[in-house]
């Protein structure tokens, strides 16, 4: 018997989805179809069907696409045995992620030799070949881009983070994740501290660099709300102080005829916000104990609703007259 004779062709697979022939299939979606390990094996000579990952198979001869790889990281990593009967399926993350969500800064797909793929923590999978597998305690939720799950920004960019020492592309993504309106950066740290990547010197200098240039951002919002919105013109950037007492804070605006303070939220979630967090409350609570009314207002607000917000600052400029007269403080640049 000449074991070199060709097996009798069978038809491709069909996909469940477009009812096309299949480009990629598991060794269980095959086995279900009727094709024995045997005839996979047949297959998957010089020319034929080829392995990409372990139990995953590209029905064609040539070179896999870009689609094919990110495809095949996915089937991956749901192969039986691998993932429970419920729960989140995975999602593609890191460079890859950012690529799909159209960054710049990340490079093309065809140029990427690895692939990140996020699974729930409870799976039982390993990282093999160019798919490395990242865990998570709580999946999120994924968006579909080109047909594919695909991690969020924030997410995204903390699983591509964890894999790069250069600063400066570190910095990249995470500017271009504010920049480009992807998400706020307290939401990128806050990714990044639960990635527990805070402790690196490299990302620690874009995070300060993030930081300032989100608060650049929202300062220039709110500059744009007044000027837009007519209301009247604040002092900027101020001190507050009792008369020969203590030191109140420092607000982004204050209307002192009318005793309204404007405080934007660009705090980012560290390992020690709840002692931040106590210490903007304790600072808003004694501003409003002596008759001060502080608009509390974050980034995201002022970008997505910043008439919604230049109603809230005009209701309190123009409640003044109704309120008790505030006690008399000194307004120092900050």
């Amino acid at each position: 018997m000449n074991h070199n004779t060709p097996i009798t062709p069978r038809p491709l697979p069909l996909s469940s989805h477009t009812g096309r022939e299949q480009r990629l299939a598991s060794a269980d979606q095959l086995r279900e179809q009727g094709i024995p390990a045997a005839e996979v094996a047949a297959r998957c000579r010089p020319g034929g069907w080829q392995q990409l990952l372990p139990g995953v198979f590209l029905l064609k001869a040539g070179t896999p696409t870009s689609e094919d790889r990110l495809n095949a990281a996915l089937l991956y990593a749901r192969r039986t045995g691998a993932v429970p009967s419920q729960g989140p399926e995975p999602m593609i993350t890191g460079l890859a992620a950012l690529t799909l969500h159209r960054f710049s800064s990340a490079p093309p797909l065809t140029a990427l030799e690895r692939i990140d793929v996020l699974v729930p923590r409870t799976r039982r999978l390993r990282s093999t070949g160019w798919v490395r597998v990242v865990r998570a305690p709580e999946s999120p939720e994924p968006v579909e881009l080109t047909g594919v799950p695909v991690a969020p920004v924030a997410r995204a960019v903390a699983d591509a983070v964890s894999g790069l020492s250069d600063a400066e592309t570190v910095r990249r993504l995470l500017t271009e994740a504010v920049r480009g309106g992807h998400c706020e950066p307290g939401v990128v740290v806050r990714e990044l501290s639960r990635a527990r990547l805070l402790s690196r010197p490299h990302v620690v200098d874009a995070v300060d660099a993030l930081l300032a240039e989100g608060r650049s951002l929202s300062e220039q919002r709110l500059y744009e709300m007044v000027r837009e919105f007519a209301l009247p013109d604040p002092l900027w950037n101020v001190d507050l102080r009792l008369p020969g007492g203590p030191h109140l804070g420092g607000v982004d605006a204050y209307w002192p005829d009318q005793a309204v303070a404007v405080e934007l939220d660009t705090r980012a979630p560290r390992q020690d916000d709840d002692e931040l967090w106590s210490e903007y409350t304790r600072k808003r609570e004694h501003l409003e104990r002596l008759g001060i009314t502080v608009v509390h207002l974050t980034p995201r607000k002022l970008r997505e609703a910043m008439d919604q917000q230049a109603t809230v600052v005009r209701t309190a400029l123009m409640a003044a007259p109704d309120r008790q007269p505030a006690a008399y403080v000194v307004v120092l640049p900050r």
